[in-house]
């Protein structure tokens, strides 16, 4: 169990470099994702030992043993929870001063990426959560919403 949660927080950390939603039509994305996915579940879950040997794990083996599980819908609602837990955390904690300083750098050419913060954002339109810094203090509603993300499909 310990090994899982490792590779899934790596995954989040990736995901703030990786970008998992690219620009391209609805149609493109999905084989996109679902690499990423069999690529980090590949990782968790390792090589089996099979007749004296090492082998990978096939496509089907690792749909049956994720369950289901969409990695990039668990990013995005840990994501979600994280954003509560920074909001509410003193200002003085080294994570805090993190998540709200504004870094200075020069600019590329072409459109900025999109920051950790403008997709949380987005997320929480998509789910229709307006005020989210006022919702944040009342825990139990912070987890109805963290919960909603989770069962959300479209997010």
């Amino acid at each position: 169990m310990y090994v899982n949660c490792t590779y899934l927080y790596v995954a989040d950390y990736n995901c703030k470099i990786l970008d998992i939603t690219p620009p391209l039509p609805e149609l493109f994305i999905l084989p996109k994702i679902s690499f990423f996915e069999r690529k980090i579940f590949r990782r968790i879950y390792g090589s089996k030992y099979e007749e004296g040997e090492w082998k990978s794990r096939t496509n089907r083996e690792l749909e049956e043993l994720s369950k289901g599980e969409n990695i990039v819908k668990w990013i995005k609602w840990q994501r979600i929870s994280r954003l509560g837990h920074l909001e509410k955390m003193e200002e003085d904690r080294m994570p805090k001063e993190i998540f709200t300083q504004e870094v200075e750098r020069t600019t590329r050419r072409g459109r900025p990426k999109k920051g950790w913060r403008e997709e949380v954002g987005r997320n929480l339109q998509v789910l229709g959560v307006r005020r989210w810094r006022e919702l944040v203090i009342d825990r139990e509603k912070w987890r109805g919403i963290v919960r909603q993300a989770k069962a959300y499909s479209g997010l």
